[in-house]
């Protein structure tokens, strides 16, 4: 047993705080959004009262979404205090504790113990950490540390470790399957793994065809909510499967393009010291999210921002990894790794956006929290984009965007608006529009105005809540 030594706790310990302020601020600030950290959050928070986990922005089942069943286990923390700052920590945890799985892969490939440390400080610097953690909340990042601990413990011969880490990482999201699968192809291929590399394929395909065929569809009576993404390749999951193996020169008109060449840019920069083209079969691992964020003209699937690049990190420093290891790549000392890493960090990292875009609203701040603490709980609410998170833990609340017109408002008993932010740029018309008819409906009241934050109340709102 590798023992671990003190300093590395130490770094998980001060990685964990530090993301979970910046992303606490970030909410404090009203940057957080309902799509998704309101959205994740109403689930919990529904399913700790024991209610169905059905959103109210969409009216979809939390199931529907991406067979996510990881968030039933995480609504046990609601059920001893129901508080988004759950979501913040848990997040925070995951991220920073997948440190002690890769400096133990690291030892276990014989690297030193100052190179060890340096791929945790790596993983730490690298630009999506940061980022990531900003933007909400997002499931997939739970599976990032069990990827690592699922190849640790396949390298280990450690089955219930395996097969543990295998279900945490299935019952994140339902596409993290093909990357499941595609590691089940690399432990057998690769590594040499038989056990564990059937188990992961085995298990990915099936858990692939049971939540796209049978329970994303039994619980939105629809297709899998990405599949848009790429219409190109046909209007359902067998369509693009089966035109991606039968029309490969489809492929390749989408993948060559210049967003993808900065996508890529993006994604090994940081790391292009550490990889040698003889050391990146971990990588075969990565295939399936390669393949869909190189497909889709979707942007945020091109960043080092959103979540959709987790599942490839792993196998991007795992391959650093075996590099280091065989004594290659272009830089090996400790202190110059560190050096282009802080580099990278500060050109690539969105911590910069506490002094620009999470301040642009900051002369509402004031009212807007003032407000939100106005607003009855057990009602039904309309409000922006941005404060919508702060108000989730109801069965019902809507957004005041253009995209949910035309709005009614008699279903609502209090209709909290920002009418110089609505949150959404397409939305401002909306939201005057919404303001004058309130002004001239004699069913609501004003209860609050101030720096453009209005709250309106229905005048009989404690009477319909009685005879409810």
């Amino acid at each position: 047993m590798i023992k671990i030594p003190r300093l590395l706790w130490l770094i998980i310990s001060i990685s964990t705080l530090i993301l979970f302020s910046f992303a606490s601020l970030r909410h404090w600030l009203f940057q957080s959004n309902a799509l998704d950290l309101g959205w994740f959050d109403q689930a919990l928070y529904l399913i700790s009262q024991g209610q169905p986990p059905i959103v109210s922005f969409s009216d979809d089942h939390i199931l529907g979404d991406h067979a996510a069943f990881i968030f039933y286990p995480l609504a046990l923390f609601y059920v001893i205090y129901p508080n988004v700052h759950w979501l913040f920590l848990v997040q925070a945890l995951a991220l920073s504790i997948a440190a002690l799985p890769l400096w133990q892969l690291g030892k276990q490939a014989n690297l030193t113990d100052n190179l060890a440390l340096t791929i945790v400080g790596v993983y730490l610097l690298y630009p999506l950490i940061f980022n990531v953690n900003l933007f909400d909340f997002h499931s997939e990042i739970i599976a990032l540390p069990a990827f690592f601990w699922a190849v640790l413990a396949a390298r280990l011969n450690c089955f219930r470790l395996f097969l543990l880490s295998i279900i945490i990482i299935l019952s994140c999201k339902a596409v993290l399957s093909l990357t499941v699968a595609a590691m089940g192809i690399w432990l057998l291929w690769f590594e040499k793994k038989k056990l564990c590399g059937s188990l992961a394929l085995g298990l990915g395909v099936f858990w692939f065809i049971i939540t796209t065929q049978l329970i994303i569809p039994q619980f939105s009576g629809d297709e899998v909510a990405a599949v848009g993404r790429y219409s190109f390749l046909g209007d359902s999951v067998t369509e693009i499967i089966t035109n991606l193996l039968l029309q490969p020169n489809i492929i390749l008109s989408r993948i060559f393009t210049k967003a993808n060449l900065e996508y890529l840019i993006l994604l090994f920069l940081p790391v292009i010291w550490g990889l040698s083209p003889r050391y990146l079969t971990p990588l075969v691992a990565a295939v399936p999210a390669f393949t869909l964020n190189l497909l889709t003209d979707y942007q945020p699937q091109k960043d080092l921002v959103h979540q959709y690049s987790i599942p490839i990190l792993p196998f991007l420093l795992l391959s650093v990894i075996a590099t280091l290891a065989a004594g290659k790549g272009l830089i090996r000392r400790p202190k110059f790794i560190i050096l282009w890493l802080l580099i990278t960090f500060l050109a690539l990292g969105k911590y910069s956006y506490f002094t620009s875009r999470y301040l642009e609203q900051i002369e509402t701040l004031s009212a807007m929290k003032e407000a939100v603490t106005l607003v009855p709980n057990n009602v039904k609410v309309l409000t922006s984009p941005q404060i919508s998170p702060h108000l989730t833990h109801r069965s019902i609340i809507k957004l005041a965007i253009k995209d949910r017109e035309p709005i009614n408002i008699q279903e609502f008993d209090s209709i909290l608006l920002n009418t110089r932010y609505p949150g959404w740029e397409n939305s401002q018309d909306t939201v005057n529009n919404l303001v004058v008819q309130l002004q001239n409906n004699s069913n609501f009241k004003l209860q609050y105005d101030r720096d453009g934050v209005v709250l309106f109340n229905k005048i009989n709102q404690k009477n319909s809540q009685n005879l409810k």
